[in-house]
């Protein structure tokens, strides 16, 4: 497998997944135009998109899915409850319809001749928020961002998995020191939310295991935290657990910025 962030964070989220033969586009809050030219570096196109994947209808997730219907014609892959949220949204209803593929909950799902995808639920202040594991042969990618917090499920499968990306959206003292309004903070910080620096590292030994080679740290805040935090709060935790240096590629998924294409 290989894989690309072309940004993480709340400006936009979207990155791409590639397997033999078959690539899955995970959210879709960039701009496509951007999408084309950051794939077209790649020396990859549009072609390489054989699936989408959704993990919920915010802004950020979403904003440039109604384009990608348009231009793409890929099929859309989330939880029904989702997909009749998209069939609402304003960003998404003109087109998402013809491209709907719902998952089944609790067994794989054969999205593409590569990858097969289940899906879990994680606690955010969407319609609904899902967490993803995705197999591809032997490798297990699992993917869970925008959780207030990590479930015994997601950590479950983050214990399984080859690849994991995770949260860690905020820094604790950024935030209660900043200028967010203290509703914001409250929605952000109260398990609903997103997941701090130090709910991240927490959760970091509870799947640690032998067989973890990729760790990327996704969806910092632009005002609540600073890539070196994130990074540092997580190889403490790495650490702390007795993962010698560079055992696990441990990786910060920058806002707005495409990170190279990484060989997991």
């Amino acid at each position: 497998m290989r894989f690309v962030s072309f940004s993480s964070g709340s400006c936009g989220n979207c990155s791409l997944l590639l397997g033999p033969s078959s690539g899955i586009l995970i959210d879709a809050g960039v701009g496509i135009r951007r999408i084309k030219k950051e794939l077209e570096a790649l020396h990859l196109g549009y072609e390489n998109i054989s699936a989408i994947l959704i993990t919920h209808d915010h802004g950020d997730h979403i904003r440039s899915l109604g384009s990608f219907c348009k231009r793409v014609s890929a099929p859309v892959w989330t939880t029904p409850i989702l997909q009749e949220a998209l069939l609402r949204h304003p960003f998404t209803r003109d087109w998402v319809g013809p491209c709907r593929q719902d998952l089944q909950a609790g067994v794989w799902n054969p999205v593409t001749e590569d990858f097969d995808v289940q899906y879990f639920v994680v606690p955010h202040d969407a319609t609904q928020c899902v967490g993803y594991a995705i197999r591809c042969g032997e490798e297990l990618f699992v993917l869970m961002t925008d959780m207030g917090h990590a479930t015994e499920e997601a950590l479950e499968w983050a214990s399984q998995a080859t690849t994991v990306v995770i949260e860690s959206n905020y820094d604790l003292g950024m935030l209660l020191g900043g200028s967010y309004p203290q509703e914001l903070k409250d929605r952000i910080s109260h398990g609903i939310g997103h997941l701090s620096n130090d709910a991240c590292a927490e959760a970091i030994p509870r799947f640690l295991h032998p067989g973890l080679k990729n760790l990327f740290l996704c969806h910092l805040s632009g005002n609540n935290n600073t890539p070196e935090l994130a990074y540092a709060s997580a190889k403490g935790a790495l650490e702390a657990a007795g993962v010698e240096p560079g055992a696990v590629n441990l990786r910060v998924l920058r806002r707005g910025i495409a990170s190279p294409l990484l060989v997991l």
